[in-house]
């Protein structure tokens, strides 16, 4: 379709951290213990190598799932990035994970924290789980200053209590003291073992955050854009604040974007919710509810409702641009007069003068309402679906070459406002976006995966590396 788009860069915050907290003495409730011991003792190691082993004190078994541990350390720089790894556990480390966090402000010895949680398991009265022998390091694999970490005990090369560790059990904490710093924020959720499928990797997002201002949304690798330029009408600014996550009345939240005109280009808001690039072949899909008309003021706009993929544009018919976009415009545009679905698969383009290559199929009937929307990319061929039904098939010099983005986007195009200085609103809502990573899923496999996360209370999960 006739469009430019511009990527604003992608955010690498982490998430804030609870900190400065001392847990209150262990009672019935409270019966969990934390011994340490380090793998590597050096003020400098390869691998930080935090080992534990966690005790039930009290008389009743406590579900592992419901258990957190954090490490506190100082990131060697602000960019710096880590990855985790279970070396061996008692308990396995199949059901072992890891997630890092950061703490904002940090102190002279963290502004990061480890986080191991659990998948499955019990830990019964008066047991503990042996050996859980971890291990973590800088994603450039250079050498990690360790000396000045919180949670380090260079002399503790036997297991022993050690309360710069904390634990938490159900959101309370009640092991260990953690460091002076930031106040408390929501734990993040944990990077668990994917379903059947998705060996390569998987990510899944429920949308479960407070507001556009939750720092896990960039601690998950989604950025909120707010920098101006294209697409849609020049001028139009794209606030934080029109990224908002209600409930939709099913028990879940939706990613809520919305956008608003009064007719000018001043008064012209649009959104963005973007994903960051490490994306290529595998099955992607998203459940999202188009709208016909405004929630408020007049109808006719010429808006755009999207779920898509990207590679950014480098210069004018770039072979390493890619693109795949599923389209709605509930009230026509592009030479369309009502409301009109899109699938279509991007090789280049050229801004001015205008010059597309791509290829699209479009079916001329109403979205509105909520859809399941799936992608695959592989072997050479996209396929398209809507609700299970096959909606296009591309490739050929249309199929995609390098790592991409994924994108949710309402805006506005340029020259299809209705003259009607009124401000009227749309909106735009996502209930959650899956992708696995080199496989091939099909639509009802997709869904099958997504309401089994649900049934397990898991709101994240994010296994494909970074690339």
């Amino acid at each position: 379709m006739r469009r430019k788009l511009f990527l604003g860069g992608l955010v690498a915050a982490l998430i804030a951290a609870t900190a400065g907290v001392t847990a209150a003495p262990a009672g019935a409730a409270q019966s969990l213990r934390l011994q340490y011991r380090t793998g590597a003792t050096g003020a400098t190691a390869d691998q930080v190598e935090p080992w534990f082993n966690l005790v039930n004190d009290g008389t009743t078994a406590v579900p592992l799932a419901g258990v957190r541990i954090r490490y506190y350390f100082k990131a060697d720089s602000p960019s710096q990035q880590y990855r985790f790894a279970c070396s061996w556990a008692v308990i396995s480390c199949s059901t072992v994970t890891g997630t890092f966090g950061a703490i904002s402000p940090g102190t002279a010895t963290a502004d990061r924290y480890l986080e191991v949680g659990f998948t499955s398991g019990t830990l019964a009265p008066r047991a503990q789980t042996g050996d859980l022998q971890l291990r973590f390091h800088r994603t450039d694999w250079q050498t990690t200053r360790q000396s000045d970490d919180y949670s380090f005990g260079p002399a503790r090369t036997t297991y022993g209590d050690w309360t710069k560790v904390t634990v938490y059990h159900d959101g309370a904490l009640v092991w260990g003291t953690s460091p002076a710093g930031g106040g408390p924020s929501p734990s993040p959720t944990p990077t668990v073992t994917p379903p059947p499928g998705g060996n390569a990797g998987v990510v899944f997002d429920d949308f479960n955050y407070t507001s556009a201002d939750d720092p896990n949304i960039a601690g998950h690798r989604w950025t909120v854009r707010t920098n101006a330029g294209g697409p849609g009408v020049p001028g139009a600014s794209w606030p934080k604040n029109n990224i908002t996550f209600p409930s939709i009345g099913t028990g879940n939240q939706a990613m809520q974007l919305k956008a608003v005109s009064d007719g000018t280009a001043a008064g012209t808001q649009q959104a963005e919710f973007l994903h960051q690039r490490k994306f290529l072949e595998g099955t992607y899909a998203a459940r999202v509810k188009f709208s016909d008309a405004p929630v408020s003021g007049p109808d006719g706009d010429h808006v755009v409702q999207t779920f898509f993929t990207i590679t950014p544009l480098a210069f004018d018919l770039d072979p390493s641009y890619s693109e795949q976009d599923f389209e709605y415009l509930p009230n026509g545009g592009w030479g369309e007069p009502g409301n009109i679905m899109y699938a279509t698969s991007w090789e280049t383009y050229r801004n001015e003068p205008w010059q597309a290559v791509n290829v699209h199929n479009e079916v001329r009937a109403s979205y509105d309402g909520w859809h399941d929307l799936v992608l695959q990319v592989s072997g050479g061929t996209m396929r398209y679906y809507i609700d299970g039904a096959l909606f296009a098939e591309h490739g050929d010099i249309y199929y995609p070459e390098t790592v991409q983005s994924v994108n949710f986007n309402l805006w506005f195009i340029s020259g299809g406002l209705v003259g009607s200085s009124t401000q009227r609103s749309y909106v735009q809502q996502v209930d959650w976006f899956y992708h696995a990573k080199n496989e091939v899923v099909a639509p009802a496999t997709v869904v099958g995966r997504v309401n089994g996360y649900r049934s397990s209370a898991t709101r994240w999960v994010d296994t494909v590396p970074a690339p």
